[in-house]
């Protein structure tokens, strides 16, 4: 008998444990939890804690869905959008959400991210193709980019809200050219370098042939004017020596013609290999015999200057 009933105290024990076990449920910081009893939501839990509900889920009786309390992240990648230029690019984008309504959440998507992520996904691509066909492909790569994500973002808030969520964030990662727009891209690119690079080289040229004939043409005035200076000088010399022969033969002609002589001479017997046809008698060899000129030639003599005359002697005492 003792045995039996404690046999019986162990079942009921275990029957209470069990029943106590299945009508706990925990929800920590980073859950809610939605209490559904015979599919209808019967209560929502926000705040981590310990609850307690109908102990056995079969049948339809009380179970709990756990849906997450914590910011989420959904991609969206490659998506092929035009440009109001009629020009393809492709675009990464991404936006964070937040499950704000739990129980709207059950009710229109029963609880399941992944159905939840698909019409967000219809939506999103949908948004980014109107707010790029409105603006050029500069607009995502300058200042207005930062409007344009507030514009997605507002897009898609209400009828996120109508699944229980909340958009915090919309990002736009990426954007290309695709493969066809880049090539044509770079080629257009590379046409209007050349371009550039011609009209630079023509410009160059033109300035080169410029500063050149301006360079010509200062050589050619520097050049005369250095040989009328040069003339006028030589004018000057020649003048000036003419003025001094013509003084030096005044002062003592025949000084001067035996310097123009001796000048001759120089010139005329500096090298040794020179040989000279001339007549002995020629005015040209008038100093050779003579150092005042008078000889073969039959030139006449300058005249010397006179003796001095002799002392008479003294008479004798």
């Amino acid at each position: 008998m003792i045995n039996n009933r404690s046999s019986i105290i162990l079942i009921v024990l275990a029957a209470i444990l069990v029943v106590a076990y299945s009508s706990i449920f925990v929800v920590n910081e980073r859950q809610q939890a939605i209490v559904v009893r015979f599919g209808e939501i019967r209560d929502v839990k926000t705040e981590p804690g310990l609850y307690f509900k109908l102990p056995f889920g079969f049948m339809d009786a009380d179970r709990v869905q756990y849906v997450p309390d914590q910011a989420l992240r959904f991609d969206l990648d490659d998506i092929r959008v035009q440009v109001s230029g009629g020009k393809f690019y492709e675009v990464d984008a991404f936006l964070v959400y937040k499950i704000a309504d739990p129980r709207r959440f059950r009710e229109t998507v029963s609880g399941d991210r992944e159905s939840a992520e698909a019409r967000l996904r219809t939506r999103l691509d949908a948004s980014l193709r109107r707010v790029y066909g409105l603006r050029g492909f500069e607009a995502a790569l300058s200042d207005e980019r930062a409007s344009m994500m507030r514009e997605v973002r507002a897009d898609l808030r209400p009828d996120a809200e109508s699944l229980g969520l909340n958009i915090e964030d919309v990002r736009i990662r990426r954007t290309d050219l695709t493969q066809e727009v880049s090539q044509q891209t770079y080629e257009r690119m590379k046409a209007e370098r050349l371009a550039e690079a011609e009209l630079i080289r023509a410009r160059g040229n033109e300035e080169g042939q410029r500063r050149r004939a301006i360079a010509d043409r200062q050589v050619v005035e520097i050049v005369a004017e250095a040989q009328r200076d040069s003339e006028i000088l030589r004018g000057e010399g020649e003048g000036e020596r003419t003025r001094i022969f013509a003084d030096a033969f005044q002062r003592d002609p025949a000084f001067f013609e035996f310097y123009r002589s001796m000048a001759a001479y120089t010139q005329s017997i500096a090298s040794p290999d020179t040989t000279m046809v001339l007549s002995p008698h020629s005015e040209f060899f008038q100093y050779f015999n003579s150092a005042n000129g008078a000889g073969q030639s039959g030139l006449p003599v300058p005249p010397t200057a006179p003796a001095a005359p002799a002392a008479e002697p003294t008479p004798a005492d």
